[in-house]
């Protein structure tokens, strides 16, 4: 029989430590370090110009949280480790850092009591959402290198095998890697990114390192005012629809419909809940973000989407997996 234990709470508690020891680790490059046969305390912290002392107790702290493990020869990374810490795999994802850890951010986990009471975030008026806010060039900036293989994934599932060019339009696109990703495919098809004005500087820094050339356009401007365009074959929203409340996804969800052609099809990228909001964890969990940051965000179940679909006039709307990322996809015809 279990014991009541208070281990949880401290863990829980003390969880900042943990961030800030994988925000020094990426800092100092230390799985990178390691990757390269640094395996001591010496050799790191010679690589990493840190003291001894300092990566001795780093480096300990990072087997006990997961990133790590160590044996007689010292330091080793873990399979995560290696791929998404290790600065030379084509999949390294320390970047968020610069995203998830802004103050933008973490500030408003600072105010959770006060959004708890009113339902809503604390920040200004707004929150992340509110126009132009420079938190989205941070997340085109940061979030690049970690998006790369989800958008070819979806390239692939959103293609299913089509013949002729296509028309995109990528709807709060940020880096502009889905559209540039499902654009890649066919040659001759064009994408169009609608964003603010200094986050499409960032999504076309992108599409110029992929080659894409006048086949990329910038639809600068917010996505409930600017005029969408029409006839196209596809609508990505991508990691969108959950910053704002049902009746707004309603709305975006009918631009989309009117932008796209007969045959087209709005494709919705989310974190999506199983009916019991609980799981899977690291999808339920999103929607405590959207309480600490956006006016009336949340995680929606498929449920929700499917009835959001079908107010904007979808006449089909289907549930897909996105393995190995624990994001869903919605389809809707």
């Amino acid at each position: 029989m279990s014991h009541p234990s208070p281990a949880l709470l401290f863990q829980t508690v003390n969880a900042y430590q943990r961030t800030a020891a994988i925000r020094a680790a990426v800092e100092l490059d230390v799985f990178t370090a390691i990757a390269e046969g640094n395996r001591t305390p010496t050799d790191i912290a010679a690589r990493a110009s840190a003291a001894e002392r300092g990566v001795r107790i780093l480096c300990d702290s990072l087997v006990i949280f997961g990133f790590l493990t160590k044996d007689a020869a010292g330091y080793a990374l873990t399979q995560d480790s290696s791929v998404f810490l290790d600065k030379r795999s084509p999949a390294y994802a320390g970047g968020v850092i610069g995203f998830l850890l802004t103050p933008s951010l973490t500030g408003a986990f600072d105010r959770l009591t006060d959004a708890v009471r009113t339902g809503r975030t604390a920040l200004p008026p707004g929150g992340t959402v509110a126009p132009d806010h420079p938190v989205w060039v941070d997340f085109a900036r940061s979030m690049a290198g970690l998006m790369a293989m989800p958008a070819q994934i979806l390239a692939n599932l959103v293609d299913a095998g089509a013949k002729r060019p296509l028309r995109i339009l990528d709807v709060a696109g940020g880096h502009g890697l889905f559209g540039i990703a499902l654009a890649k495919l066919h040659p001759q098809s064009t994408v169009t990114c609608l964003d603010w004005p200094n986050v499409l500087a960032v999504a076309q820094d992108n599409a110029t390192a992929a080659n894409l050339g006048d086949r990329f356009r910038q639809l600068p401007g917010s996505a409930f005012d600017v005029d969408w365009g029409t006839n196209y074959d596809v609508v990505l929203l991508t990691n969108f629809l959950h910053h704002f409340d049902e009746p707004g996804c309603v709305t975006l969800l009918k631009r989309a419909k009117a932008a796209l052609a007969p045959a087209g099809r709005a494709v919705a990228l989310e974190f999506i809940p199983d009916p019991d909001r609980t799981t899977p964890p690291d999808s339920a969990a999103f929607a405590l973000i959207m309480l600490a940051t956006t006016p009336a965000g949340d995680a929606y179940t498929f449920a929700d989407l499917h009835r959001m679909y079908t107010a904007a006039g979808f006449a089909t709307c289907d549930l897909h997996e996105l393995p190995p990322t624990f994001q869903r996809v919605v389809i809707g015809s």
